[in-house]
């Protein structure tokens, strides 16, 4: 490859980008449909709430399953079941119907509250406890599902796996907002994150059993090889 680049290196970076950009903008629009019933006195720090617990359960989480994929076999397969479940839980986000999108965008913008700050659209209302609460739940899922895919895609480059980490929590506080809104207007990004996400999900569950029958599988392009990879 130009420039001396490692090409697994390159594809985990890539990977580890799709990822991020489409996990971020799902956590967006989780953290807006749950603070959409409340009033803008309390809204700010419910979104604050939620996306300051993601950043520390994507830290915890990143430290903890790490460590658990460098032991292999077994642990890949169990990854890579579990990636396959957060495939499945995209596929149906993707389906959800875009008024529900523009709900989540509406409450972020804060273009859902009246002038003086109630909120004026159908979502019910809700207490700050019960809106920190939902979002702290869904940032369990949501963290743990964006850890393991970007664990994944990075292919025990270490680099990519604190490069990866670091810009979900940027996109998250930063650009969470801007992204899902890109993804709601161009939904075939967050396909190509799908399809990227089953790769990852297949590619660990390749790498776990061939690790288990003691690398007899047979080769298979852009999977057999990443797993020989690492191995040495």
């Amino acid at each position: 490859m130009p420039f001396g680049i490692d090409p697994s290196l390159f594809s985990a970076f890539v990977q580890v980008i799709l990822i991020d950009l489409v996990l971020a903008g799902d956590n967006a629009v989780v953290i807006g449909l749950a603070a959409a019933g409340l009033p803008k006195d309390v809204r700010a720090k419910a979104i604050l709430i939620g996306i300051g617990a993601a950043t520390v359960l994507r830290i915890c989480f990143a430290l903890i399953t790490a460590q658990l994929l460098e032991l292999g076999g077994g642990l890949l397969i169990a990854g890579g079941l579990l990636l396959l479940w957060v495939c499945w839980k995209m596929y149906r986000e993707i389906a959800t119907p875009p008024e529900q999108h523009e709900d989540a965008m509406e409450a972020v913008a804060d273009s859902d509250l009246n002038a003086d700050g109630t909120v004026a659209k159908r979502a019910p209302k809700k207490s700050l406890r019960q809106a920190v609460t939902q979002i702290i739940i869904a940032d369990v899922s949501m963290s743990l599902d964006n850890v393991l895919a970007v664990a994944g895609a990075a292919q025990h480059h270490e680099i990519a796996l604190i490069f990866g980490l670091g810009l979900s929590v940027l996109m998250m506080g930063v650009a969470a907002s801007l992204i899902a809104g890109l993804l709601h207007r161009f939904r075939w990004i967050a396909w190509i994150g799908l399809v990227v996400i089953l790769y990852v999900a297949v590619r660990m569950l390749y790498e776990g059993a061939d690790q288990l029958l003691d690398h007899s599988l047979p080769a298979i392009p852009f999977i057999k090889s990443a797993a020989t990879t690492v191995v040495h």
